[in-house]
Formats: structure tokens, C-alpha cells, sequence
């Protein structure tokens, strides 16, 4: 086997090996399959007891998964230790509801043929599950689409990005250690072992890149399989003139700058209007040059540092692409602007004099930089925020909340946030969903973010149970007249139709 080394972007230095196991995912698969129908047997109940005491172990060893998880991303130390209690949420949402959301469905009869029928809707899980998951959020990424799918009732087999894998792999490890059922396995490799999961599971849950998304979509069909995709995003900020801009410009820097702007979510661009644009901008501007950049320590040793380094080495060059290329175009770079210190740091950039020609303001750039644009008006900064392939999310800035909900009903995502920044990603009962190149499905949204992982099934079951039903064979004229007679008086919604 292929060994992987996982180097620590801030510095280069290896932090640990993971083996490629593209060649395991067979036989991984069919384990999980074998333990399945026992797990599916163990009800819901069953199952929400493994996951909380799944749940305690995480929050119990919370800073270890922390540590790794900075050594392998460059994460500081605040935000490594968010991706851990996120996922403990999630557990607690779902192991609430998921009795409830689980329940067979008994819709009553809704017409003639189903007055003596009782009808069921069941929800039975996929037996195995795929989740594929990047390397900005890796453990609760993988845990936040792997526990509402183990609580439905399947196996899930995980398989981390190569460039995070460690974190990931010591969280599940921790499946184990509890002596929870062997349904939940991870398996590290490169894009060949991601691909091989694909052709082996029975539902595909996928966070990442647009074309790769495309092409796990491809195969998803040409299997019959489902699959559920959230994909990339250009998320705009539209600050009208009322805004709250103290508010607005904290939000904007946290927004775009969180996670050094490795996130599907944050803020990629920004659309001011006219009368507040200079106002904006200058506070925007102070906010980025207070942020301390960095490797930062653990525990006590944390918090010393508000930005880290990008992933790798090809998304710092993407991120310095798009910047150069602005600057070069006529935009200008009122702070950041270039690479700074060992490894892949990015300076906290913010750009002015942009427009559309630009591929900071048309490409996802995923890193720590803010391109600000003047607009006229409202409906101008709708129809630039709506004038790309993606439909993530998205959020307006007004004083005036009514009118901040009327103008996300205009913009083409799947989430608007009025005067706040990723709060939708911890409102569970509601969707994440992406629109157009951002994706398919959803996932969260309540009862769809666990019953997407289950099949549904129709029984129907006769009350009433004669020899024969009135329509079976043989049919008899007398017969025949009178169930026509019968509907018609049924169907019809007007006393002539009634009467025929």
C-alpha cells in the first residue's frame, strides 16, 4: 500500500502518514453491508444511544482532535476547536427528533379507491452511505453528513480529503473505542479511492469542488444511485445605504476572512451602495489590518493569531492569481495583497475598484480576500449578485429587516442571511441547499436531513377484505355502469358532471 504523507501547511513539516487504501474499499463495503441489517434492526432509539455516548467521546477528547486538526490545516487554535462541539449539535438535533422524523407516514384516504385501505409511507434506510468530504471542515464535514445517516439506520463509510486526513480518522476512531456496532469506517486515499466508493455504496453525499461534484454526479447516474452535493460558491454581501455598517464591516472581515476564506460560504464579494461605500470600505479596512496572522500554539499557547494558512500550495496560487490579475486589470489592493511568512499564508487582502471582467469577482477564489464594488442602487447590487453560475448564499445589510427579506426572495440562493453571516449553518431545521453549479439535495432542513438517506416505501393494507374487489375480474356491464356511475359522482365537482 501507497503511504500518504500529511504535511503542516504552515510550515511544510510532516505531521503524519495515512495509507491509500483505494484497494480496501471493497471489502470495507461489504463489511458494512454484512453489519447493516442488525443496526437497521436496533431501531432508533438503539442507535441515538451509540451516537450520544459516540457524542461524550468527542467532547472528551475535543482539544486532541484540535491539535491535529491545527497541524494539519493551519487552523488557529479558536477555530479548531469549533468543528467538535458543531458536531455535538448535530448528534443532539437528531437523536431529539429522529424518532420522530423516522415515523411511518399514514395519510388518510383521499378518495374512493383507498376508504377501506390503511396506507403507510415507511422510510428504510440505503445500506451503505458514501460521504466524501474537503479539507476546510474535515471532521465536522464528515460527522455532520455521517450521523443523521447512521441514525437512519445505514453504514457509513467516510473517506476524508488526502490533504486532512488524520483528525478525521482519529475522530472515528473514537466509533470504535466505545464499542459501537461496526457500521462507520474511514477510509483514506486519493481522489481513485473517492471514486471507487462511488461504484460501491448506494447513496453519495459530497462536499467539494464544482467538477469534481459533476463528475461523481455522472457516475451517481449511470449507476441509479442518489447522491447529494454541496459544491462551490461566489457568495455575495450586499450593504445597502441604512446598513448598520459597524456590523456590516465586522461581518464582512469574519465573513470572508474566516478559516483564512476556505469556506463554501464566505462572503467572495461584496456590493456597497454609492452613499456609504467610502464610509464602508475605510472600517473594513481597519478591521483586516487588526488581524494577526500566524501559527498559532494550543490550549493556553491559543488565540494568539486570528488568520492561518491556506490548505495547500495550489489554492495560495489560485488565491494569488486572482489578486494579481485584478491588481493588473486596474483594481487596487488597500491592504494584504501577496504572500507573506513560510509556508501557504496569504495576506488578509482587500480589493477595490473591481468589476465583472475580474475573476475575483467571477471565480471561487477560497481565501482570505474581500473585493468591495460601488453600486447605484439595491436592484443593481441584486442583479450582480445574481450574475453567476453559483446560488450558495448569500446575505444583505439593512436597518430594515422587511425590506432585507424581500430582496433575498430576488437572489438566486439557496440560503440568504439578513444582517448576519453563516447563521443558516447551525439552523438544522432549515436546508443547506445550493443552487445551480452549487450543488443538488440538501442537506439539514429537519426530517429531509435524515430521511434523505432512507428509501421510501409504500404499504397499503385492506381493512375491508371480500373475496373479490369491486373492479377485479370479470367485469359485468351492470357492474361497470355502476363504479363509473360511482366515480363520476365522486370526481366531479359540479352538479352536471355529477349527473353525466
Amino acid at each position: 500500500m501507497t503511504g500518504i504523507e500529511v504535511r503542516s501547511p504552515a510550515d511544510g513539516s510532516v505531521v503524519g502518514v495515512v495509507v491509500d487504501q483505494q484497494h480496501d474499499v471493497a471489502d470495507t463495503v461489504a463489511r458494512l453491508r454484512e453489519h447493516q441489517p442488525g443496526w437497521d434492526e436496533s431501531g432508533v432509539a438503539g442507535r441515538a444511544r451509540w451516537l450520544r455516548r459516540y457524542r461524550d467521546w468527542l467532547l472528551d477528547h475535543e482539544d486532541d482532535i484540535a491539535r491535529i486538526l491545527q497541524a494539519e490545516t493551519g487552523k488557529p487554535w479558536a477555530e479548531a476547536t469549533m468543528e467538535v462541539p458543531y458536531v455535538a449539535d448535530v448528534i443532539n438535533y437528531y437523536c431529539k427528533h429522529g424518532e420522530r422524523f423516522l415515523t411511518d407516514d399514514t395519510p388518510g384516504a383521499h378518495g374512493p379507491m383507498t376508504l377501506t385501505k390503511r396506507q403507510r409511507a415507511v422510510h428504510r434506510p440505503y445500506p451503505v452511505a458514501g460521504v466524501i468530504t474537503p479539507w476546510n471542515f474535515p471532521v465536522a464535514l464528515s460527522l455532520m453528513d455521517a450521523i443523521p445517516a447512521l441514525l437512519a439506520g445505514a453504514a457509513v463509510v467516510v473517506k476524508p480529503s488526502e490533504f486532512t486526513p488524520l483528525a478525521v480518522g482519529a475522530a472515528l476512531a473514537g466509533w470504535t473505542e466505545i464499542g459501537a456496532p461496526p457500521v462507520l469506517a474511514c477510509l483514506t486515499g486519493h481522489g481513485d479511492t473517492g471514486a471507487a466508493i462511488v461504484d460501491a455504496v448506494d447513496y453519495v453525499q459530497f462536499t467539494g469542488s464544482t467538477r469534481t461534484g459533476t463528475a461523481i454526479a455522472t457516475r451517481a447516474a449511470e449507476r441509479l444511485i442518489p447522491c447529494g452535493l454541496e459544491l462551490g460558491g461566489k457568495d455575495p454581501m450586499l450593504v445597502l445605504s441604512d446598513a448598520d455598517l459597524d456590523r456590516a464591516a465586522n461581518a464582512a472581515v469574519w465573513g470572508g476572512i474566516c478559516n483564512s476564506g476556505q469556506m463554501c460560504t464566505s462572503v467572495e464579494r461584496i456590493y456597497v451602495e454609492a452613499p456609504v461605500y467610502e464610509d464602508f470600505v475605510s472600517r473594513v479596512v481597519a478591521r483586516v489590518r487588526e488581524l494577526r496572522q500566524g501559527t498559532d500554539g494550543a490550549d493556553r499557547d491559543g488565540y494568539r493569531y486570528d488568520v492561518g494558512a491556506l490548505a495547500n500550495q495550489a489554492q495560495l496560487e489560485i488565491v494569488r492569481r486572482h489578486v494579481d490579475e485584478a491588481v493588473e486589470a486596474g483594481a487596487k489592493a488597500l491592504v494584504g495583497g501577496k504572500p507573506t511568512g513560510t509556508g501557504t499564508f496569504f495576506e488578509p487582502t482587500v480589493l477595490v475598484d473591481v468589476d465583472h471582467s475580474m475573476a475575483c469577482m467571477r471565480e471561487e477564489t477560497f481565501g482570505p480576500t474581500l473585493p468591495i464594488m460601488k453600486v447605484a442602487d439595491a436592484d443593481e447590487a441584486v442583479r450582480l449578485a445574481n450574475d453567476t453560475p453559483y446560488g450558495l448564499s448569500a446575505t444583505v445589510w439593512t436597518r430594515d429587516t422587511r425590506r432585507g427579506e424581500r430582496l433575498a426572495r430576488r437572489l438566486e440562493a439557496g440560503a440568504v442571511n439578513v444582517n448576519d453571516v453563516f447563521t443558516n449553518l447551525f439552523a438544522l431545521p432549515l436546508p443547506m441547499a445550493g443552487w445551480k453549479q452549487s450543488g443538488l439535495g440538501a442537506r439539514n432542513g429537519g426530517a429531509h436531513g435524515i430521511r434523505k438517506y432512507c428509501r421510501s416505501q409504500a404499504i397499503v393494507s385492506s381493512r375491508v377484505t371480500p373475496r373479490a374487489e369491486p373492479m377485479w375480474y370479470p367485469y359485468r356491464p351492470l357492474r361497470g355502469r355502476l363504479l363509473r356511475r360511482l366515480t363520476r359522482l365522486v370526481m366531479a365537482r359540479d352538479i352536471r358532471r355529477r349527473l353525466g
